[in-house]
């Protein structure tokens, strides 16, 4: 018997460290918006958790928030990296309150800053900087775009974050023509292609156009929609502009390249591989939220 306990206490006391070795994960999803199968944070950062669980549960403790939960200030504290899938502009949830300067206090010490889609985009007088300094660059209007497009990712940098991935092609809406810093300090673009000049067919706006970008398509220029960057601080930041089509999460490279960056913010290895996961048809369905024809009747659409 007492043999039994001693090793019970020494497994105790290894699986105790082995658990501090983990890398803390804080995944924040945003508030339902747009129709069924897109802009799903909340179903998409649940199939992303359950993922780096199957494929690097040894290396990560993940908690998530949904519909634009905000993390206590003590889970941040221990966070490694946060990673943030949400709507963004003014409503983005880390623009509120006082949460940007929360954030700041945490990315002094080095930890990681991860933003999928439209959650690449704070506003121009609140977080613009701050997202610029902790992922090395974000969507601003009248500079940025975000038009539909059918993108095709043949290359890729020898980076940790492209290990495993093999060339993929999908239709996303993929930004591009981000406000970088600049010379693209410590920027490293992931995710690069050639626009399509119907990527331009919008007419000048916020989010549709401008002289400058226009030009650039039109002289071909790679735009980049996805990119990594360090800090001096010695933290990690990474901006993935996909993710508008819920679907889109099914393609097993581009789900590879964000469980892979998520990791790389944290600091933790990545795979030679990348990051091994498999989603079923029935993991693409779970915890879709409940919108007019996805669950919610058509007629919850007028309020009746």
């Amino acid at each position: 018997m007492k043999h039994l306990l001693t090793l019970l206490f020494t497994f105790s006391l290894v699986s105790s460290a082995f658990s501090a070795d983990k890398k803390s994960i804080v995944m924040i999803a945003g508030k339902p918006s747009h129709g069924p199968g897109q802009h799903e944070h909340n179903a998409g950062i649940q199939l992303l958790k359950k993922c780096l669980e199957q494929g690097a549960a040894d290396q990560v403790d993940i908690k998530f928030h949904l519909n634009g939960e905000w993390p206590s200030q003590a889970e941040l504290s221990g966070a490694d990296t946060v990673v943030i899938y949400s709507d963004g502009g003014g409503g983005h949830p880390a623009l509120q309150e006082d949460r940007l300067a929360q954030l700041d206090k945490e990315m002094k010490r080095g930890c990681g800053f991860l933003t999928l889609h439209y959650a690449v985009e704070p506003t121009i007088e609140k977080g613009n900087k701050e997202f610029i300094d902790w992922m090395g660059g974000a969507f601003e209007i009248n500079w940025s775009v975000n038009p539909h497009w059918d993108a095709n990712f043949k290359e890729f940098p020898a980076h940790p974050i492209t290990e495993g991935v093999k060339p993929f092609s999908t239709n996303d809406e993929w930004y591009f023509y981000m406000r970088f810093r600049k010379g693209m300090k410590g920027v490293t673009p992931i995710l690069s292609d050639v626009a399509p000049d119907s990527t331009m067919d919008r007419p000048d706006g916020h989010h549709g156009g401008n002289p400058a970008v226009r030009e650039s398509v039109k002289n071909k220029e790679k735009q980049h929609v996805a990119w990594a960057c360090e800090r001096a601080d010695g933290g990690r930041g990474f901006g993935f502009t996909g993710g508008h089509y819920h679907q889109g999460w099914a393609n097993n490279d581009q789900r590879k390249l964000v469980l892979n960056a998520i990791l790389w913010t944290a600091k933790t290895k990545v795979p030679a591989d990348g990051v091994a996961s498999i989603v079923t048809e029935e993991d693409m369905k779970a915890n879709l939220d409940l919108k007019p024809g996805q669950g919610l009747p058509e007629k919850a659409k007028k309020g009746k």
